[in-house]
């Protein structure tokens, strides 16, 4: 009975690896028609109703899937491949088979007022765009441009070239072009000359920059020609201008103690015995304080 029941249990085991190991070739009776592009499978084949009833809906409708889905496989294999990051792709053609939509088209929209009033009107709807090429604004801009650098460089503005006159003379039209070459960003490097044109007078001197690594022997020479130009700006003292500096400065202070002094004497024979007398207590009354009182000039309480 172990023996018995050990071989039921392999076999059984084999049945089922068997089913899940199934072979991809299936055979059918009449071709299915494929539409690889929408991965669609149509299958003709009679459906017998004996399997049908024997084998039960359940295991019968999953067995004929299986099969249909391993020819529709088979068939997508057949098409060209190609790796796309480590995984291997297949290109599926177009589609054959047009497809019902899932919800009914959407209604259009109806128009708002101002479109029935344009419609009425024939209004016709102009899209606005940046790319428009205006003469007149690049023109203006151009205009203005040009005053910007004359006025940077410090150039009087011509009246020729730039705004409209009834005649030119030659100097204006050579001015005019002069400015108009100069204003680009290579200050007319590269622009064309007109025939028989003379260069212009005062194009400026363009400086010129000695190499960063050169020779070290005359580097050395410059800097010691520098800190000799350096050294001669030393102030010289000038003893004379010094001295006399000085005696006049303490001149000054003489003459300032001696009128400090003279503006002192009036007021000490002032305090004086008699005139502290004479003036007594009755000398303040309403003429003010006598004359050796602490202020000068300053009208005594009323």
């Amino acid at each position: 009975m172990a023996a018995c029941s050990v071989e039921e249990l392999l076999a059984k085991a084999e049945q089922e690896e068997a089913e899940k190991l199934k072979s991809i070739s299936v055979e059918k009776e009449l071709d299915l028609e494929f539409d690889v592009g929408n991965l669609l499978a149509c299958d003709k084949n009679r459906i017998e109703s004996r399997d049908f009833r024997e084998r039960g809906k359940e295991d019968f409708l999953r067995s004929l899937a299986r099969d249909n889905t391993q020819l529709l496989i088979n068939e997508i294999w057949k098409l060209p491949t190609e790796r796309n990051e480590e995984v291997l792709v297949a290109k599926l053609p177009e589609q054959t088979t047009r497809l019902p939509r899932e919800k009914p088209p959407p209604k259009p929209r109806p128009p708002t007022r101002w479109e029935q009033f344009a419609k009425l009107k024939g209004i016709q709807k102009k899209k606005k765009t940046n790319l428009v090429w205006d003469e007149t604004r690049v023109a203006k801009n151009e205009f203005n441009r040009l005053k910007n650098i004359a006025r940077a460089m410090k150039i009087k503005t011509p009246g020729v070239g730039l705004l409209p006159k009834a005649q030119q003379s030659k100097d204006e039209l050579l001015k005019a072009v002069s400015v108009a070459k100069t204003s680009t960003a290579s200050v007319g490097r590269f622009q064309d000359s007109l025939p028989k044109e003379k260069p212009p007078k005062n194009s400026g001197k363009k400086r010129k920059f000695d190499p960063l690594i050169g020779d070290f022997s005359s580097e050395k020479q410059k800097q010691l020609e520098l800190l000799q130009v350096m050294g001669n700006k030393t102030p010289k003292l000038d003893l004379t201008k010094a001295v006399n500096t000085q005696m006049r400065e303490e001149d000054r202070e003489e003459a300032a103690a001696r009128r400090r002094k003279g503006r002192k004497m009036p007021g000490k024979g002032g305090k004086g015995k008699g005139g502290k007398a004479g003036g007594g207590k009755g000398g303040k009354g309403k003429g003010g304080k006598a004359g050796g009182g602490k202020r000068r000039g300053k009208p005594g309480k009323q």
